[in-house]
Order: structure tokens, then C-alpha cells, then sequence
């Protein structure tokens, strides 16, 4: 089972003093575990404010993209590229992060900072890596936060066609058991890419309202026992 941190000592203020038409809703506290797991408890995600060293930037969407394990959308052409890859949990943590971070990405965002927070709740048991493999080389995945029925997606890659997209069919496979109906995966925000992939918005007051009972959900089992 995940280890539990120290509990933070910020607090984020409550969603009714957010400014209802701006994603980012805070700035300041730190990337300590106990703080990144009481952010994603109240429905927010860090974000580096660009220079290193500065306070991180807390954002909670006014359209928060969202993905239902029913309402996955696998075309015929992504169903026949799954098999040509092999799938795996948590084998390779560090090299997906460090892919997702690659600054040579189009719109790379991870910092050194938000490369240190996530290996620390790797290690705590509360951050994990879907895998994407060809051959024994690394291709794609993703990588996120699990706590209760939540998965909150941060950030995926791929150096082969729909290794990506791969890795998000095979993450919601994990979440298939008897809890299915009541789990999520949070995507941030909704993008053509992943709307073609079953991603919907929902009202940032809809996903608040929600996620104490997505909280209360038991872990899958492929994260329960790190």
C-alpha cells in the first residue's frame, strides 16, 4: 500500500474564493508529498511557473477533462497497433518521466522540481508509470497520481505511432474490476487528441462535487500493492 506523508502544512483556500473563469487558482506552497497529495484531494495540479526555483502555480480547470472507463473509444486502428506492444506498470518510472520532460518536446512544461515531487511519490507508493515497449526499447507511456478511484494523468510521450494512446488504453484496462462505474481519469484538460479517444469536459464544480466519493474508492490492485 501507498505510504502516507507528512501532512502539509498549506492550505489552498476554499473553491469559493476561486476566481470562477481562471484555470489557476493558486500560487505558492511547495512539491512535497503531503502537499501534491492534498492539491489533488481538492482537485488541483502544479504546474512551474517558468524560472527555476519559483513558487509552483496550482491550476483547477473551469472544463476539467475527464475520462469515464466506460467511455473509452478504441478505433479499429488503435485496436490492432495494441498488439504490437507490450504493456508495463512501474518497470521504468524514471525514464517515462524524464521522456515526458524531454525539453526538445513541443510544449514541454516538466521541470527539475516537478521531476524531483513525482520520483519522491514514486517511491512512496502513490505515483506510477503505464509502459509502452517494443523489442525491449521503451516507446511511450504515461505517468500519474492514483489515490482511491482517481487517476490523475500528468503527462504522456511516444516515439512510435499510438504508443501513447496505447498506454491509455492499457491504464483504463487496469481500472476494469468491480469499483469500474466509479473511477476516473482525470486528463487536466480536454484536447482534439484525447476527445478522439472518449475524453469529455466536465464543470470544475461538477468534478469537485464529485471527488470525495472518487476519493473513497478502493485502489485497483495493480496500485494497491507497490
Amino acid at each position: 500500500m501507498p505510504v502516507l506523508p507528512s501532512p502539509t502544512p498549506w492550505d489552498f483556500g476554499s473553491p469559493t474564493r476561486w476566481d470562477e473563469s481562471d484555470d489557476l487558482v493558486a500560487i505558492g506552497a511547495d512539491l512535497e508529498p503531503g502537499t501534491l497529495l492534498a492539491a489533488y484531494r481538492q482537485g488541483l495540479f502544479p504546474m512551474p511557473a517558468g524560472d527555476p526555483g519559483d513558487a509552483p502555480y496550482w491550476f483547477c480547470p473551469v472544463r476539467r477533462g475527464v475520462l469515464r472507463v466506460a467511455d473509452l473509444r478504441v478505433s479499429r486502428s488503435l485496436r490492432r497497433s495494441v498488439g504490437r506492444f507490450q504493456v508495463r506498470v512501474d518497470t521504468a518510472f524514471d525514464q517515462v518521466l524524464e521522456a515526458c520532460g524531454d525539453p526538445g518536446r513541443p510544449g514541454g512544461w516538466i521541470d527539475d522540481d516537478i521531476r524531483a515531487a513525482y520520483r519522491r511519490l514514486y517511491h512512496l507508493g502513490w505515483a506510477h508509470s503505464v509502459e509502452t515497449w517494443v523489442n525491449g526499447e521503451l516507446v511511450g507511456g504515461l505517468y500519474g497520481v492514483a489515490i482511491g478511484g482517481l487517476f490523475a494523468g500528468e503527462s504522456m510521450f511516444h516515439r512510435e505511432r499510438d504508443a501513447s494512446k496505447v498506454a491509455l488504453v492499457a491504464l483504463v484496462d487496469l481500472l476494469r474490476d468491480e469499483h469500474a462505474d466509479r473511477r476516473l481519469v482525470d486528463v487536466q484538460w480536454a484536447t482534439p487528441h484525447l476527445t478522439s479517444l472518449g475524453v469529455t469536459e466536465v464543470a470544475r464544480g461538477d468534478y469537485l462535487a464529485g471527488l470525495p466519493a472518487l476519493l473513497d474508492v478502493p485502489l485497483p490492485e495493480v496500485f494497491a500493492g507497490q
